[in-house]
């Protein structure tokens, strides 16, 4: 599937985040925080695919 550049803009900021939350919660393993992390990564990813899901449907160049 070929998409455009707003695409991969969008798909490559929430990755960075989710990625930076599963970091956290590796390097705090076993608290709280780390519980929260996760969790926290779970909804980005979840938002994540809400907003690439209306991009696509949206976008001229993609959809």
């Amino acid at each position: 599937m070929r998409t455009c550049h707003r695409f991969g803009r969008i798909k490559s900021g929430y990755e960075r985040d989710i990625s930076s939350l599963m970091d956290h919660a590796t390097r705090n393993e076993g608290t709280g925080l780390a519980k929260s992390s996760r969790s926290s990564a779970d909804g980005a990813r979840r938002s994540m695919a809400f907003a690439l899901n209306r991009h696509l449907a949206h976008c001229r160049e993609c959809g």
